[in-house]
């Protein structure tokens, strides 16, 4: 039982009794592994898109965007960028002078290649009153790293990764919150050139975001020869999770209050629910190239989209059959093979159903939020991937899963995990209206067992956090989800700062 000034606490949070005493449940319990059966392939759930198909899908992408509809961008970009700078703190760090690593020696045998050297160098210039070659000849190092990371330089540590310089095009100088305002001017656009690109932030970070946006925005406009309409929002304090200690009791911090730690980027569901919009992009902040290497990108969004817009049709034209109630026999067995050959959803007791139920069950299923979701070829990268699984009502159907939701201590579950051909860079178009034009709430189709808990610490003391199913993992679980399999230059991740050096980041 949580005291009065615990209830107060979570009340101004925005968050229910009821809610906490289900996350203690959580911690308790633990969450179960999903049953995966297979794991998706380009023989069986992930289509390949021929070519001589590809202009048709463009053709009605295109077509949608000169309707009414309203289609928005969202990218997650609260992340901080000290996680790319990792080597660079244990150079700080390290008793070594000099670079010892392959990893820091790169970085500084390639500085001048870097979108940040400039701003860099006139740091340098301004609080050492010497330049970044003069700092390297005198094997000062360290202080140059220090001026890129410290609060006393550029802060680069400490702040958002989509406020950092990643590209030179020419003499223009990007961050990479610039060049998807870039990026969704050439797939995006409505006919009466508006763009919606909306941001999820850290609230620490908006003021910064918004000045940028503010400082940058016309001249986008201008050249792309669009109108922008940007907007930001924060995760809600209400998605905020309880911490607890070693033996699941609520962490109290010094003050003997409760402890909540944001809930991961699963609590976004809730800001991509509040968007007014038909159709959604998501797309990671730190997956951006420059304007020489966007065609592949831009080509296999629009293939993306239009592939959704086709489902779609389909779909509610199945909806509005349903719902007039006049449809034959064999308009229900195309209803029956299109939701398991098309959208992959499959019912071990689809036979035993009676009609009435089976209706019942195929109006369920086709009415619910629906996503196609670009997949590349395995190269290692780390990240989620597609399978079949087993849903909490018995049907299954595809879904990205973490290996941290997978028994990997079971061997066949291993098996499958590891026949993997393919993963999830974060490549989403979603729809998120009914057939009846009206919004999904999105929460609703969220599977609450599949969240995930960590050991952290406070103050000293360990303690356990939990996150929320991710946001294209168990929080998107109850959608329609189909997988489209896309080539691996339109997945271009910015882990590390030397990342920035690879081909598709530095060109200009």
């Amino acid at each position: 039982m949580l005291d009065s000034k615990a209830l107060a606490q979570i009340t101004r949070k925005g968050i229910k009794e009821k809610q906490i005493e289900e996350q203690l449940e959580c911690f308790s319990n633990g969450f179960p592994f999903l049953e995966i059966t297979a794991s998706a392939s380009v023989e069986k759930g992930i289509t390949v898109i021929p070519k001589e198909a590809q202009d048709g899908l463009m053709n009605e992408w295109d077509e949608y965007l000169r309707s009414d509809k309203k289609v928005f961008k969202f990218v997650p970009a609260s992340g901080a960028a000290s996680r790319m700078f990792k080597s660079l703190y244990e150079f700080l760090s390290s008793p070594a002078d000099e670079p010892a690593t392959s990893f820091v020696r790169q970085f500084f045998d390639n500085l001048e290649k870097f979108a940040f050297y400039e701003a860099l160098n006139a740091c340098c210039l301004e609080k050492e009153e010497k330049d970044i070659p003069t700092l390297l000849a005198e094997k000062n190092y360290k202080r140059v790293v220090a001026l890129l990371l410290s609060e006393d330089g550029l802060n680069y540590g400490q702040l958002p990764k989509g406020a950092l310089l990643f590209h030179r095009t020419g003499k223009d100088l990007r961050t990479a919150m610039e060049e998807h305002l870039a990026e969704g001017a050439l797939y995006t656009k409505n006919k009466l050139g508006k763009i919606n690109i909306h941001f999820t932030v850290s609230p620490e970070h908006r003021e910064l975001f918004e000045h940028l946006v503010q400082r940058r925005k016309e001249a986008f406009e201008k050249r792309y020869s669009v109108d922008y309409d940007i907007s930001f929002s924060v995760q809600k304090e209400s998605t905020d999770t309880i911490a607890v200690d070693l033996d699941n009791r609520p962490f109290l911090n010094k003050d003997g209050s409760l402890l909540f730690r944001p809930g991961g980027h699963g609590a976004l569901i809730e800001n991509l629910s509040d968007i007014d919009a038909d159709i959604i992009f998501v797309k990671n902040i730190d997956n951006v190239v420059p304007d020489s290497f966007k065609f592949s990108t831009v080509a296999y969004k629009k293939l993306l989209a239009g592939w959704l817009v086709r489902l779609q049709k389909k779909i509610f034209s199945y909806l509005k059959l349903i719902d007039g109630g006049k449809y034959s026999h064999q308009q229900v067995q195309d209803m029956i093979h299109f939701l398991q050959d098309e959208l992959y959803v499959r019912n071990p007791g689809l036979k035993v159903l009676e009609d009435a139920e089976l209706i019942l069950y195929l109006k369920k299923k086709f009415n619910r939020p629906i996503r196609v979701c670009g997949m590349v070829r395995n190269t290692g990268e780390p990240g989620g991937g597609p399978f079949f699984a087993v849903n909490p009502d018995g049907t299954i159907s595809l879904q990205i899963l973490e290996s941290t939701q997978i028994d990997l201590n079971d061997p066949d579950k291993k098996a499958l995990f590891e026949e993997g051909t393919h993963f999830n860079p974060v490549d989403l178009v979603c729809a998120v209206r009914n057939y009846q034009g009206e919004k999904f709430h999105l929460p609703d189709y969220v599977d609450k067992n599949a969240g995930f808990i960590s050991r952290k610490s406070k103050d000293g003391r360990e303690l356990k956090a939990l996150e929320l199913p991710g946001l294209w993992n168990g929080a998107m679980s109850d959608w329609n989800t189909v997988f489209v399999e896309v080539p691996i230059e339109t997945f271009n991740p910015v882990k590390t700062v030397n990342d920035l050096l690879r081909p598709e980041h530095s060109a200009s």
